[in-house]
């Protein structure tokens, strides 16, 4: 099953491509891909959010005008109530889309907000690591044994 989502570096189907430390799941360029497909995800949910919203909100018009003419009609009121409720149930998905473009634009600006941080605080001594030719301990060695690198 395919995500659609955009190629992200360091990453191969949710798992970290690179060797060392990262291949773990918790190395620096795992965080860093899981993180940055987590932006993606969100970027592409409030896209989706956005479509489902005008579509919906455009049905609850449409209802809504039925609602009117079937009211012009004389059509039968439990008939034309029944349609202004679609109407009403529409805008409220409409409204509830509009939530999680909110949500979704939070997750994706935070995802994005630590991807940098993460990056200022960990990339020199990633590349520092990588750069020396010595195997590195696994992450979260060095905390467990007190030591600072």
């Amino acid at each position: 099953m395919s995500d659609n989502l955009p190629a992200i570096p360091g990453m191969n189907n949710g798992v970290a491509s690179s060797a060392g430390s990262a291949s773990t799941g918790n190395g620096f360029l795992a965080l860093a891909g899981r993180t940055a497909k987590l932006a993606a995800s969100a970027l592409f949910l409030k896209e989706g959010m956005h479509l489902l919203r005008s579509h919906m909100q455009a049905n609850a018009n449409a209802a809504m005008r039925l609602s009117e003419m079937c009211g012009q009609a004389e059509v039968e009121p439990q008939f034309t109530s029944m349609i202004e409720d679609v109407s009403t149930s529409l805008t409220g998905v409409a409204e509830a889309s509009g939530e999680m473009v909110n949500a979704a634009d939070s997750v994706g600006t935070d995802a994005r907000g630590f991807n940098g941080a993460h990056d200022r605080e960990y990339r020199p001594g990633y590349e520092a690591s990588n750069g020396s030719g010595v195997k590195q301990a696994k992450p979260g060695f060095y905390r467990r044994t007190g030591r600072r690198r």
